[in-house]
């Protein structure tokens, strides 16, 4: 019997060894630039925005872009969530760098159809019943996901969807699948507890940079001034004169919207001069850390942070690619480790070797993206500044202007923008990079035009929540953004410069 015993338990060790996985850190970062993103691409935070609603001033709005480069039209199955994924915001109330606030999200797929070969169908011959979608649930969504918002705070975690049936919005499969797409799309917005509102689905990519520039070692088109953009390109918020590389591609976006009194330390609204009216803000994603092959179970054990994101570019532009891992699967209290990469930048130096002034180190001055402090906090002392942390810090006391956001944020006098939260049209390429250059230490000395030329994104986001515009058709897509290519509007024909 011991004998059989013994086999048993190495025939199921062996098992294990085959089917049950205790992976690594997957990690990753923002539009997958981080060593190993993608090889788990739907838990890739690609963006995260924080800002005071301009439609209903007294709420923040909260979005979270994950799974980048989504093509509209790759089927059968398009981009659900991963119900695998533990999607998480944290907010931070009393500049600690701890998380006082976090919102979860968790979603569940279903197939409704087993027997059908696509996730969605319309009005396709041999196929019974046959009704174009109208709306969530509708017969043709063969695969429906289905979500859960969970509020946690220290004693207290609430349902905020109080039972109801919350549906991700589907990618846009084409006009004859979802005919009525404007209308599936604004029924994924839900109204929660307390006032507050979600959605979820896929969306429009919102970001907006001339990524085959950046990367090809900072080979900026020479129309745009090789990176140094002429006076005239820089004061146009509304044209672009390079090519935008996520342009007609699909991101799965989670919008989330709460009252300003409930995210503040003691419940209420702060004038901006107040240091309670800024709050930090971050976005995570976790795995459990045992999983199951789906032919056997799901997922097991505790969760395990797989990506988080803050500022924007933080981990793109600042940490060095042998740190990028670790800083992902970290928390931001234990930023001080990093910190070296945030007062003495490489990419400075490497502006400083093509003849861009930058300030010697120390670059205390970009302390402001990693601690609370004036101008984003201008009630902060010394004593409130925190710990070095990595985190989005919006003064909720700043009311949004009523005039066209500007699309350099704070450097252009536009209180509301980056790096006082960030909004979908700030230009955080430029932002980042002239911050990167000193133009916080002086204007004047350090105030080189850093930039890529895209100064917008290639669709307006909207006014009113979820503030994300609907994604791009499948049926109809295409990337006319590209080197060579139509949509750069500021340029002759409207042609996209290639060198």
């Amino acid at each position: 019997m011991k004998l059989k015993q013994t086999l048993l338990r190495q025939g199921l060790a062996a098992i294990a060894a085959v089917f049950l996985v205790q992976p690594a850190p997957i990690m990753a970062s923002s539009h997958r630039e981080a060593p190993i993103t993608a090889l788990d691409h739907t838990a890739d935070i690609t963006d995260w925005y924080a800002f005071v609603s301009p439609e209903h001033p007294d709420r923040v709005v909260f979005i979270m872009n994950v799974d980048p480069f989504l093509e509209p039209s790759n089927g059968p199955n398009y981009f659900p969530f991963d119900p695998g994924v533990l999607y998480e915001m944290k907010v931070d109330n009393n500049r600690d760098g701890l998380p006082d606030i976090t919102f979860q999200f968790r979603f569940t797929t279903q197939i409704t159809n087993p027997g059908l070969f696509t996730g969605f169908v319309g009005n396709l011959a041999g196929i019974s019943p046959i009704t174009s979608l109208t709306g969530p649930g509708a017969a043709g969504i063969n695969l429906l996901q289905t979500y859960t918002v969970t509020m946690v705070k220290p004693g207290l975690t609430e349902d905020l969807g109080s039972g109801q049936t919350l549906v991700a919005v589907p990618s846009n499969v084409g006009p004859r699948t979802m005919p009525t797409y404007s209308t599936l799309y604004q029924q994924g917005v839900n109204t929660l507890n307390n006032g507050m509102r979600v959605f979820a689905g896929t969306v429009a990519d919102p970001f907006f940079v001339d990524l085959g520039a950046a990367f090809d070692s900072l080979n900026f088109r020479k129309a745009v001034g090789g990176g140094v953009l002429p006076a005239a390109i820089d004061a146009d918020d509304a044209h672009n004169y390079a090519p935008n590389a996520v342009a007609g591609f699909n991101v799965n976006s989670i919008v989330l919207e709460v009252p300003i009194a409930m995210l503040t330390s003691d419940g209420a609204i702060h004038a901006a001069s107040d240091k309670n009216a800024v709050i930090g803000s971050w976005a995570t994603t976790s795995r459990q850390q045992l999983s199951v092959l789906r032919l056997l179970t799901g997922e097991a054990g505790a969760w395990t942070q797989v990506q988080r994101l803050g500022n924007p570019l933080i981990n793109e532009l600042i940490i060095g690619t042998g740190s990028k891992d670790r800083f992902s699967t970290d928390v931001p209290t234990n930023d001080a480790q990093f910190s070296n990469f945030v007062l003495n930048p490489l990419l400075a130096t490497v502006f400083s070797s093509i003849g861009i002034p930058v300030p010697p180190a120390p670059r205390t001055d970009l302390l402001l993206l990693v601690q609370y402090m004036a101008p984003i906090c201008p009630g902060c002392g010394a004593a409130d500044a925190g710990p070095i942390a990595d985190l989005l810090r919006l003064n909720t006391g700043i009311t949004p202007a009523s005039t066209t956001p500007k699309r350099l944020g704070f450097l252009a006098g536009d209180l509301n923008g980056y790096p006082d939260g960030r909004r979908l049209t700030d230009d955080v390429i430029d932002i980042a990079a002239r911050a990167v250059g000193g133009i916080l230490v002086s204007a004047t000395k350090y105030g080189t035009a850093i930039g890529d030329g895209v100064n917008l994104p290639a669709v307006t986001p909207g006014t009113t929540f979820p503030f994300v515009t609907a994604a791009y058709s499948g049926h109809d897509s295409s990337h006319n953004a590209g080197p060579g290519q139509q949509g750069c509007a500021g340029q002759p024909s409207n042609v996209c410069p290639s060198q």
